[in-house]
């Protein structure tokens, strides 16, 4: 079955994995105040570069500035629109869920603004609509802090509110979790004067009016658990959908965040309210870096420390984090034990020619790594993707190849033949379970408004009609959910059976993806994902060096696919360069060479191998 180039280098990389290589390696994406990012093809783009970098998890923001970026019931019935306005008639957030899940990247929606309404807008379309919703200082003013309006969070109808646009999420999508963070749940420590709260706090008090003081130590505790109440019923109710959703939290660092937001995020951890844990370590410095990962460390029980995770600060406006610091601060976390950490956010990545996600593939993300949550399991693996050429179809009647930039790994099949035509797609399914079954549709003016998608269920079939001239139809469209058994499954037929005389109808890729909500018990093994056909003696490819840690002395071996120029250098922690081991031209095959380390100091070094276009690194340790 061909498979595209960056699923050949996941896999490839998935069979050097061990068993110790289990680590977060996360991104969050946003920028929603411009749709290019969530355009349907740079959504499928970006998901194929956070692929070859063996990203394995993205938090797409879905709540920004009072609206969602999905299309919502519960937004619907609360305010009478549904989405971001910017993208009424879409939904962006299946579109990321699909091209996620097509190269097997796990998605958390994010729910970004969380208890906060807008930004500078006075409390926006949200206090308009729901003015008792506000949040209120000691002066019976709303409370703005930091440009972000704020709406109460003890608030039962804005809790209720919250709640049910988080389970619509979970309800509706195949997503993997859920997450809050600075705002979700927070409430800046000058708020809670609002009647709501006041009564609350008076019922609870013997009538006692709360505190004018808002920084009164018993007011803040008493709010904060309120709070955390909120976020354990959250919890519990995402948790009744099933277990297998993540419950994923990035707040501001402890005791910072309780200070100010009223977050008591060590209760969180240590309470198991949170399955993830990510504080927000946004600082652009290596020694202020190492210090707020101490510092948050230190308040985290040596039984939950799996479950923390470091936020790097990647970009904010014009600042972008160096490649030095970003790769001092992943060190620095490895050196803590720490099992990964996620970027804010995707477009730094991206900067200069995707420089630093090139350099963390280069130096940490080598290798394909489960997440640590998953019990070692592929939770998500990529797609069984079968193309317009591939032999798994069978071909009737009369059908030319066009080269289409639309089209999937570009090239469609088309036909306007009076005869009979069809194409049918053979699945090989490695295990039963229940799956998504898509459609790359390429439209075009020419084409058929009804063409026959017959879509195979055991025994049974069904007809449905997809309108192949309608732009709306763009690219992975879903039939079907449906239960598939192992072996090889015939399970979709494109025909031109009762389409207009003189119209074409187009066929490109069918894909497969395992529907985790429907088969949260199907179980794949690191075992399973990395049956791959063994490296060949000519291929390209880096082993790790032999003995590591070493001291002085070390043999590194590689594989050149072909004869060519090769260099390979060895740098420290800070990129720089240190020796060049090897430099000279060489035939294909298998090398070995040795590597002193006489003048260098005790660390961490990684070594680099470069042919032509073809370049990898691995990291090594000196212990003198």
């Amino acid at each position: 079955m061909k498979k595209s180039l960056f699923a050949i280098v996941l896999l490839m990389a998935a069979f050097c994995l061990n068993a110790q290589n289990n680590e977060l390696r996360g991104v969050w994406i946003t920028n929603v105040d411009s749709d290019v990012m969530f355009t349907d093809a740079k959504i499928a783009e970006a998901m194929d570069y956070l692929a070859s970098i063996n990203i394995n998890v993205v938090f797409p923001v879905v709540w920004n500035k009072g609206y969602p970026l999905f299309p919502s019931e519960t937004m619907d019935e609360y305010f009478g629109v549904s989405i971001w306005p910017t993208f009424a008639g879409r939904d962006p957030l299946q579109t990321i869920i699909t091209e996620a899940h097509r190269v097997g990247i796990e998605v958390i929606p994010w729910f970004e603004f969380g208890f906060a309404t807008s930004y500078s807008l006075n409390g926006g379309h949200i206090i308009a609509e729901y003015p008792d919703w506000a949040l209120k200082n000691n002066q019976g003013q709303l409370v703005v802090k930091n440009g972000f309006d704020w709406m109460s969070g003890l608030h039962p109808e804005v809790q209720e509110f919250m709640t049910k646009l988080v389970l619509e999420v979970v309800d509706k999508y195949d997503v993997d979790g859920i997450q809050g963070d600075d705002r979700l749940p927070a409430m800046p420590v000058e708020g809670g004067y609002e009647t709501s709260t006041v009564e609350l706090y008076k019922a609870e008090h013997g009538g006692a009016d709360p505190p004018s003081n808002y920084s009164d130590s018993q007011w803040k505790r008493w709010r904060a658990d309120k709070l955390n109440e909120y976020f354990l019923s959250l919890r519990d109710s995402v948790k009744s959908r099933g277990e297998q959703f993540i419950v994923s939290s990035a707040p501001s660092v402890y005791p910072w965040g309780y200070d100010n937001y009223l977050q008591d995020s060590k209760t969180w951890v240590t309470d198991g309210i949170v399955d993830n844990f990510i504080p927000q370590l946004y600082r652009q410095s290596v020694s202020s870096y190492r210090a707020e990962l101490n510092n948050s460390l230190s308040h985290i029980p040596e039984e939950k420390k799996d479950i923390f995770f470091a936020g790097v600060l990647a970009k904010a406006g014009s600042y972008v984090i160096s490649p030095s610091l970003l790769i001092s601060s992943v060190q620095a976390n490895r050196d803590a034990g720490v099992l990964g950490e996620t970027y804010f956010f995707y477009e730094a990545l991206r900067r200069n020619d995707n420089a630093l996600g090139d350099t963390l593939k280069a130096i940490f993300y080598q290798d394909k790594a489960t997440l640590p949550y998953r019990n070692g399991q592929y939770w998500r693996t990529p797609a069984n993707i079968i193309n317009e050429d591939d032999p798994e179809i069978t071909l009737t009647g009369n059908w030319q190849i066009f080269q289409s930039n639309s089209g999937f790994e570009p090239g469609i099949l088309l036909t306007n033949d009076t005869e009979y035509a069809s194409i049918e797609y053979d699945f090989e399914i490695s295990q039963a379970a229940y799956y998504d079954l898509y459609a790359y549709i390429v439209p075009n003016t020419v084409n058929s408004e009804s063409v026959p998608y017959t879509i195979y269920d055991g025994a049974d079939s069904n007809v449905v009609y997809i309108d192949q001239k309608d732009a709306n139809n763009s690219g992975w469209h879903k039939l079907v959910t449906l239960e598939v058994q192992s072996g090889t499954n015939k399970l979709l037929r494109i025909s031109n059976e009762g389409v207009e005389a003189g119209k074409y109808i187009t066929a490109d890729a069918a894909m497969l993806i395992l529907n985790r909500k429907l088969s949260p018990d199907v179980v794949l093994s690191v075992e399973e994902e990395n049956r791959v056909a063994d490296v060949q003696p000519n291929s390209f490819s880096l082993e790790q060096n032999y003995p590591n840690p070493f001291n002085p002395e070390t043999t590194i071996r590689f594989n050149l696919s072909e004869a060519g120029f090769t260099k390979l250098v060895v740098y420290d922690v800070l990129g720089r360069e240190v020796a060049t081991v090897l430099e000279q031209e060489l035939k294909a095959g298998i090398h070995s060479v040795k590597f002193n380390s006489a003048g260098l100091s005790s660390g961490i070094y990684f070594y680099t191998l470069k042919t032509g276009s073809q370049i990898s690194t691995r990291k090594m340790t000196l212990l003198k």
